[in-house]
């Protein structure tokens, strides 16, 4: 399995990212996939989920209505679009593997992408 985050960086309050994560070594389109985020020092935290076509999408409370996940089966890549960022959104991304039947991800595989929010 390899997930390879990337699209973060410096953005001010109130501005846009988007994440992309682009996966391989494994059937993506034939598993849920998640975003998940670590602070600095904090721990894991989840961010928002999408089912395995596509149609099915699971945000936190903390990022509801700012954050879009989707994915493209196709292009094998996961995305997160990330609207009025906020400075408590700052934190290292990562793409992480759910199941194929669940989004429950036993962890995170990749390098993350880092994503600063500050004026």
């Amino acid at each position: 399995v390899q997930l390879v985050e990337s699209g973060g960086g410096l953005v001010q309050p109130g501005g846009s990212l988007r994440l992309s994560c682009a996966a391989s070594g494994f059937t993506f389109n034939m598993y849920w996939m998640n975003w998940v985020r670590q602070a600095p020092g904090k721990g894991l935290e989840w961010v928002s989920a999408i089912n395995r076509a596509g149609d099915r999408t699971y945000y936190a409370d903390s990022v509801k209505g700012r954050f879009t996940i989707s994915r493209d089966n196709g292009a094998n890549t996961l995305y997160l679009q990330m609207n009025s960022l906020k400075p408590e959104d700052t934190a290292l991304y990562y793409c992480a593997k759910g199941t194929q039947y669940s989004r429950n991800y036993a962890g995170v595989e990749g390098q993350g992408t880092q994503v600063t929010v500050s004026s």
